[in-house]
């Protein structure tokens, strides 16, 4: 009998140490230098869809798919002789509470809901706190919602993986790079319908440019900077011939509303959001933050120099993967964190920007003065830009670029982890209880996609506003496109033979990083306009190349599959909604057109709600020519109440808008930046109003929380 059980537990041993090695970072044949301490030890649950792997050294490796995880926890309990049908106390490691369990069922019964279109248990999931529960119990459904499919398992490197990477590298670069030559030849095809108008105007006479809603503002901005270039070219001049500060040459007092430039002349079109910060009076710090999976990702702190104090290289390293831990003090005076350079009274409420699709948080940053980060910031916010996992330099804690585990990630991963990660960073640094939230198109997908129950609505509260602007939920008629239909109708196997399983054509890259910054503006305006029907009639001409050069960045081809495949996005045309789901709802507005929601059962109508209590307010800016996505219709949903514990403080349509006007229009900010700059202080806490300054023209606005 006793050589049975020993037998078994060897046997449980090797298969543990087998599953072991298909989730750790390499082959355990060559763990001998580091001892094993990349090895997988279990699997923690970030949410019941989202596992990531602990290894022995307390590194995270991501992307694994549930039964996986599945697994290694079972085998783990097995060989730790734990009971699997109740907690047990076991030493080291990581463990899931009793919350997470909770929500697991629920999220069971979401899936239930799903299959049979049965009105939704409402969860309460919490994140991980670390308590000492069985690994079974601890694991997630083993199906998955349908319109967020199992990511795949690439596992450690070995000669069979690393060939099949390389032919899919192969066959990606051609085939993707033929792709990209098409969409580059199609803009400028459809180009030279334009130019010819262009050049008959010109022939007759006219100026075509004299068309356009703001060309008398544009003339004036555009003489307005030539001259400011010209002078500061010569205060320049000036200061070395003389070897001044310059206090005696005033034709330049490079002057913004009071905030003294530190950058100017002729604008060298570059890809540093900190050089157009000075340019306007203010300036950038950068902090590194480590999210739950291990990925490391950027935060922009925007400042002015006048009263700040940019904090120590070391303090804005990344820190532990853990979120939401407690080490904030009273009024934010942790370890020099930013927000203890402030007194009561004169604090800055903190404000977090999320950028949208193939965008670094640069593109708030481009308009100089109507740059949005740069007016909240001169306001009076604390203003902080995330950008999400990869960027314009991909960093992980354990993973390479050329691992395809470092791009196995999609819109849900960049909501549902990278989301908190930086939500928890700038908490951590300012000291407050919640943060306003403003993200544009993707950012507002991957926020939807995090606040929805069975995902992450606990984040919720830590959020006073979420201000949504172009949001993206609902697919637009774009979607219909040629070149969008054909990534929708080729298998996912043939997707990743056509654009691979590391980034999505990453020659964009290069691209961006040798050619000249007016001629990648150029071609990058053309090219992105001819895929998402945008014009630029809204914009400041003058500055539209240098929009251009915070785009690309880096992003995964599973990500890009998960907006256009034949899967999710693309097909469901909703990113919480089954397509079945959308079509009943439409059918249902369709039949409650004359109807008062108010006559409507309110249980009935909020029996597909996306949110529950958790929900922070939300507030809308829809760009009413946006034929990206649908904002229209998202209204409609919470109108209609189909979403009950959804507070709208805030909505509008902005008619003449396309999808990047909300942010880049010449008057975005009277049409957006004033409105979101009262939301988010109407919205704040009572507490943090207390403490914090009053933003500009923000005195007679009340308390709203």
């Amino acid at each position: 009998m006793t050589t049975t059980v020993a037998k078994s537990k060897a046997e449980l041993a090797i298969q543990f140490a087998h599953q072991a090695e298909r989730l750790s970072l390499v082959p355990h044949d060559q763990q001998a230098e580091n001892a094993g301490a990349t090895t997988a030890v279990e699997a923690r649950f970030i949410t019941p869809h989202d596992p990531v792997i602990v290894t022995a050294n307390g590194g995270r490796l991501p992307a694994v798919p549930i039964t996986e995880a599945q697994k290694l926890n079972h085998l783990k309990d097995e060989v730790e002789g734990r009971d699997s049908t109740k907690d047990a106390t076991a030493s080291g490691g990581l463990r899931q509470s009793e919350q997470v369990k909770n929500a697991i069922m629920q999220a069971r019964t979401e899936q239930e809901r799903l299959d049979e279109s049965e009105p939704p248990a409402e969860p309460s999931l919490r994140r991980s706190t670390g308590g000492e529960s069985s690994l079974r119990t601890a694991t997630a459904p083993s199906r998955t919602n349908p319109l967020f499919p199992p990511l795949p398992l690439y596992g450690p490197s070995t000669l069979l993986r690393d060939l099949q990477c390389m032919s899919f590298q192969v066959s990606s670069f051609f085939l993707s790079l033929s792709f990209l030559a098409v969409i580059v030849l199609g803009s400028a095809f459809t180009s030279i319908p334009l130019m010819f108008r262009h050049i008959g105007l010109r022939l007759v006479g006219k100026n075509p440019d004299e068309r356009r809603p703001f060309h008398k503002e544009e003339e004036r901005r555009k003489s307005v900077r030539r001259e400011a270039e010209k002078a500061w070219t010569r205060q320049s001049r000036r200061r070395k011939t003389l070897g001044t500060n310059g206090d005696d040459y005033k034709e330049w007092d490079g002057q913004h509303d009071g905030y003294e430039s530190t950058e100017g002349g002729k604008d060298p079109l570059i890809c540093d959001v900190g050089y157009y910060a000075r340019r306007v009076g203010l300036d950038i710090e950068e902090f590194k933050v480590q999210t739950e999976d291990g990925f490391i990702i950027t935060l922009w702190h925007v400042y002015d120099p006048k009263e700040y104090t940019p904090v120590s290289t070391a303090h804005r390293k990344h820190r532990t993967p853990d979120i939401f831990v407690n080490d904030r003090v009273e009024n934010g005076h942790l370890n020099g964190s930013t927000s203890s350079q402030y007194q009561d009274g004169k604090r800055r409420y903190p404000v977090l920007l999320i950028h949208g699709l193939l965008q670094s948080s640069g593109a708030y940053c481009s308009n100089d003065d109507d740059s949005l980060a740069f007016f909240l910031c001169k306001s009076g916010y604390d203003v902080w830009l995330g950008n999400n996992r990869c960027g314009f330099k991909p960093e992980h804690t354990m993973l390479r670029c050329s691992d395809p585990r470092m791009w196995a990630w999609n819109i849900r991963q960049m909501g549902v982890i990278d989301l908190p990660a930086f939500i928890s960073r700038v908490l951590s640094e300012t000291g407050f209880e919640k943060l306003g939230l403003v993200c544009h198109s993707q950012g507002t997908t991957q926020t939807f996609v995090a606040l929805a129950k069975g995902q992450r609505p606990e984040i919720g509260n830590k959020i006073s506003v979420f201000c949504a602007l172009a949001p993206a939920a609902y697919a637009g008629p774009l979607i219909g496109k040629m070149y969008f239909k054909f990534m929708r109708v080729i298998s996912p196997s043939m997707f990743r033979v056509f654009f691979g399983i590391h980034a999505f054509i990453p020659f964009m890259m290069t691209m961006h990083s040798t050619l000249p910054g007016k001629l990648y503006g150029a071609l990058g305006y053309r090219v992105f306009s001819f895929l998402f029907n945008w014009t630029d009639d809204r914009w400041d001409q003058g500055l539209r190349d240098r929009m251009f050069q915070f785009a690309p960045v880096y992003v995964s081809a599973e990500s890009m599959r998960w907006w256009l495949g034949r899967e999710c996005f693309a097909k469901q045309k909703c990113i919480l909604a089954t397509r079945e789901e959308g079509e009943q709802e439409e059918e249902e507005d369709e039949e409650e057109v004359d109807k008062s929601p108010e006559s409507d059962d309110e249980e009935s109508r909020g029996r597909t709600a996306w949110y529950d209590e958790n929900v922070p307010p939300f507030a809308l800016w829809v760009a009413g020519s946006d034929d990206l996505v649908d904002g229209r219709r998202l209204l409609r949903r919470f109108e209609r109440g189909r979403e009950p514990f959804v507070r709208v403080v805030h909505s509008k349509i902005i008619e003449d808008y396309e999808h990047l006007d909300v942010i880049w229009a010449m008057d975005s900010i009277d049409q957006v930046g004033k409105e979101v700059r009262e939301v988010i202080w109407r919205t704040a806490p009572a507490g943090a109003r207390e403490t914090c300054r009053v933003p500009k023209s923000c005195e007679g606005v009340n308390c709203d929380s």
